[in-house]
């Protein structure tokens, strides 16, 4: 719970500064009614992986991508990985922008840092499941980062059968339904291949982004 509260206050701007107690307090609340409404769930699907030059043909799924393409260097297989907090989430942000503007805003950063923090979650246990075959796993790459076009979100949903088996879409626009979701490819490299495994946020261009991560050393 400490570090998806200091997650949410990453996101409403509190890089390097303490937050008044008022706004702890708020954050907290705001935690624990979200947690009251989500419904977690993930998928993945294992796919072989070829690149050439700028790239990816993933499966069935060629991608146009050269960061994504550097992101999977000496990787011969990946996973497909979709995740999402469910309808809850949204239902309760859209109560609050009725009732509560400045609390629909913090549930908002709340909703970010608890999908991040779940998927992270799945990743390790998926990390410890691919151990056993002398894999690691990659950071997550979802489209939207860097040249990862998000035209290429309706076609990892289709791959996943995200619709019908999590109820997770896409608007016209290409941004997901529920809002907070996620949609990945996650290289899979032999322990021998440890040279590329740069944080997403490194492979993106948008050096000055306030939602970068900052580098772990």
């Amino acid at each position: 719970m400490v570090k998806t509260i200091k997650e949410a206050l990453r996101y409403l701007g509190y890089r390097g500064q303490e937050p008044d107690l008022a706004t702890l307090h708020l954050v907290e609340t705001c935690m624990e009614e979200l947690e009251g409404q989500v419904q977690r769930r993930s998928l993945w699907e294992r796919y072989p992986l070829t690149v050439g030059g700028s790239q990816v043909q993933l499966g069935p799924l060629r991608i146009q991508s050269g960061q994504l393409a550097r992101h999977l260097e000496e990787c011969s297989q990946a996973l497909l990985f979709a995740a999402t907090l469910g309808v809850g989430a949204d239902r309760l942000v859209q109560k609050y922008e009725k009732l509560d503007l400045t609390r629909a805003v913090v549930l908002q950063a709340c909703g970010a840092s608890l999908i991040e923090a779940y998927c992270d979650r799945r990743q390790g246990e998926l990390a410890r499941l691919f151990e056993g075959e002398g894999l690691l796993l990659r950071p997550r790459f979802s489209p939207g980062y860097g040249d990862f076009s998000l035209e290429y979100q309706r076609d990892l949903l289709s791959l996943l059968q995200c619709p019908q088996r999590m109820g997770l879409t896409c608007t016209e626009a290409l941004m997901l339904l529920p809002t907070k979701s996620v949609t990945a490819v996650i290289g899979l490299a032999r322990e021998s291949a440890r040279g590329n495994c740069r944080s997403r946020c490194s492979q993106c261009q948008a050096e000055n982004c306030p939602f970068r991560e900052e580098e772990r050393s």
